[in-house]
């Protein structure tokens, strides 16, 4: 499908192949002209209807569906209920009962949504589900979708997870900002399947910022703006856990819960051939922090899931009270130690205090608190302090926000940023 000046569509330019953790190309395999060449689907021809009170998603679907054989979905300025206009551009608005997901994609390929402007969006209404203690729908959700794009677009105020990638192959995420109410259960992205690349992307919440799960091999994550989040993670993990070969690089993380997050509690299975370079940030409660006893998991069945060939590499930047909360934090599981972890260029100083603790406990590896030996057997947690750390400065970003979002009041619209870690230009311009 595609909204055009908010574009669901279901074909792209076809996106460049970033090297890294990505295995092929990314993004759709056919042209927007091509795509538009072949029909277009304009819901307004299809029983929409230019009105604020409207609920257009049966002629959204009708459009859908006659252009499904290939095709441009378009939905124009001025669309109300499922979408209305704020004044730049079409925004749409989920409707206020619903439940499930207000965009809902599966079995798809050769797919793109976006925003021909780079200032549509989709509200979700969130605060009026946290208004009455309602936990609602997700605001878009891919399943089983390949050659894929979504970009240039604000996702906002989800009642739950903003946006889900399930066992999506071959897609591209980029240029977008994503604003959630100051609360846990509002995720960020969340993904999994293989061959993904998402970059220059802005999250606020206060739950997962950007987030790989179990299944997922060869995903990429760059140029990621966690502007008071719950910060990157990889996790929860439990039974038959199969990740590998996933790279997160310039990640710029402030006041949120952690930098990064490895979180899983029993299970089994491993996370190997990962690295995560040049993360930078302030004001954060934990920093690196692998978790193999994250005890807000319900115990899952098995020794526990098992780290190895993990590479963190050029971090900078401080944490809120390094001596609380450990910039380095390694607890592995007993029945599962973690080998060849490396820890290196770590320079992570405190707000409060004048000295940081490193917890390890049956890590293997160098660097950091890090055991050096073989890695066969368990042991107890060990601490190190560290009085002073060179070179832990950084650059902020001046959009920097002191505070979250309110949770029973409408959050802002926000426009896409220009840029998404410091001294960077994103990897493809805004089409705005």
């Amino acid at each position: 499908m595609k909204f055009s000046t908010l574009s669901i569509f279901s074909s792209a330019l076809l996106s460049g192949f970033a090297t890294a953790q990505l295995s092929g190309t990314v993004g759709p395999t056919t042209t927007t002209a091509e795509k538009a060449a072949t029909k277009v689907c304009n819901i307004l021809d299809y029983g929409g209807v230019a009105s604020t009170s409207t609920d257009n998603a049966a002629a959204i679907e009708s459009a859908w569906a006659a252009c499904v054989d290939g095709g441009e979905v378009y939905i124009p300025a001025g669309l109300g209920e499922l979408n209305m206009i704020d004044g730049r551009s079409t925004m749409l608005i989920r409707d206020r009962t619903a439940d499930g997901n207000m965009i809902y994609i599966e079995h798809t390929t050769d797919f793109e949504l976006y925003s021909s402007t780079s200032a549509g969006a989709v509200q979700g209404y969130g605060y009026v589900f946290h208004a009455d203690g309602t936990y609602g729908p997700r605001i878009l959700r891919l399943y089983e979708v390949t050659d894929f794009s979504v970009h240039d677009l604000a996702l906002v105020d989800s009642p739950a997870f903003h946006f889900t990638m399930d066992t999506c192959t071959n897609g591209e995420v980029y240029n977008m900002i994503i604003r959630g109410g100051n609360e846990g259960g509002l995720d960020g992205i969340d993904v999994w399947g293989t061959n993904i690349w998402i970059h220059d992307v802005e999250v606020t919440n206060k739950d997962e910022c950007v987030t790989v799960k179990s299944p997922a091999s060869y995903i990429l994550v760059e140029s990621i703006y966690c502007n008071w989040s719950g910060g990157c993670a990889i996790g929860s993990l439990g039974v038959d856990t199969a990740i590998s070969y996933i790279e997160y690089n310039h990640i710029y993380t402030q006041n949120s819960n952690q930098m990064l997050m490895i979180k899983s509690n029993g299970g089994s299975g491993s996370v190997t051939n990962c690295q995560f370079n040049n993360f930078m940030g302030h004001t954060n409660a934990y920093t690196l922090d692998i978790d193999g006893y994250w005890t807000e998991e319900t115990l899952a069945a098995g020794d526990g899931v098992t780290f190895s060939s993990i590479v963190f590499n050029h971090w900078h930047g401080t944490c809120s009270d390094g001596a609380t909360r450990a910039p380095i934090q390694a607890l592995c599981p007993a029945g599962a130690p973690c080998t060849d972890i490396t820890i290196e260029n770590f320079y992570i100083w405190t707000e409060s205090g004048d000295e940081v603790l490193y917890k390890c406990e049956n890590a293997y590896g160098s660097g950091g608190c890090l055991n050096t030996g073989s890695g066969d057997t368990s042991y107890a947690e060990t601490t190190m302090t560290v009085t002073s750390v060179a070179s832990y400065t950084i650059t902020t970003m001046t959009a920097d926000l002191t505070a979250g979002f309110a949770l029973t009041a409408s959050i802002p619209i926000p426009t896409v940023p220009t840029t998404f870690f410091p001294g960077l230009a994103p990897s493809s311009a805004r089409l705005g």
